[in-house]
């Protein structure tokens, strides 16, 4: 099966080139990278010449799930993924993805473990274990593991891409609406590094989060209980603390470089 990986990028000429070669040293021998560059002005698009396998494209967007749906769009893959221009995939993942849905040919979402890094690559720790279903993304929408996830992409195409008027939870919406579906299949293999850093700027989005948290469960018809409020009001309050949480989900954010 091919898999399609999509990187939407804005001026994250430092650490880019590490995450296209997580992609291009992998174990599956058809896979197809796709970045999408909001129009980068610090070099980014001199790295992405020198890699003749890419797909690229530069031009303005009007945000990152614009620019991800365009990726979603030119992709031919059988199973699609999007990968964040500072995040990387862990060694030799793609060819288990690639077996995992071969061998189990009705899921639609597959995901996998994470491991936080420092902006160094430094590990911080892991979230392991299969934890993904509608009812507990109700629950938590911290739980979402983006940089892990790979779907097919009929199902992304059946399911409409993301929600491009979200700009920092479209993530939890595109997962939410998929698990309403079907749970999401689960992988014991750590599949990608989520790089870990900026987190005061985390602090300043909360208030947004909150906003577009109660648009996607007011949009999928969730009736709102004690959990829900409890968890838009928090993030609500964290926006106007100038400390940063430390209880913060890492998809949640929009970070800093990504297309805006």
């Amino acid at each position: 099966m091919r898999i399609s990986v999509i990187t939407p990028t804005l001026n994250q000429g430092e650490f880019i080139e590490e995450t296209i070669r997580s992609v291009v040293s992998q174990d599956h021998p058809d896979v197809e990278h796709i970045v999408i560059d909001g129009g980068s002005s610090d070099g980014t698009q001199d790295i992405l010449a020198r890699y003749p396998h890419l797909r690229w494209l530069s031009e303005r967007d009007t945000g990152q799930s614009n620019a991800i749906n365009k990726g979603f769009r030119m992709a031919t893959g059988d199973v699609v993924a999007w990968l964040n221009s500072d995040d990387y995939y862990d060694r030799n993942i793609l060819g288990a993805v690639n077996g995992y849905f071969e061998s189990h040919p009705g899921c639609m979402m597959l995901y996998g473990d994470i491991t936080y890094v420092s902006r160094e690559g430094r590990a911080l720790y892991t979230l392991t274990g299969e934890s993904i279903s509608y009812d507990a993304l109700l629950l938590s929408p911290d739980i979402v593991r983006q940089p892990s996830s790979f779907w097919r992409k009929q199902a992304l195409e059946d399911l409409g891409g993301l929600d491009e008027r979200l700009h920092l939870v479209m993530d939890f919406d595109l997962i939410l609406r998929c698990a309403r579906k079907q749970r999401p299949q689960y992988i014991a293999k750590n599949l990608s590094f989520f790089r870990w850093y900026d987190q005061s700027k985390t602090a300043t989005m909360m208030g947004k989060q909150a906003r577009e948290l109660y648009r996607v469960y007011r949009k999928n018809g969730v009736r709102l209980g004690y959990r829900q409020y409890r968890l838009l009001l928090g993030r609500y309050l964290d926006s106007l603390s100038r400390h940063n949480p430390v209880r913060t989900g890492f998809s949640l954010f929009r970070k800093r470089g990504a297309p805006a």
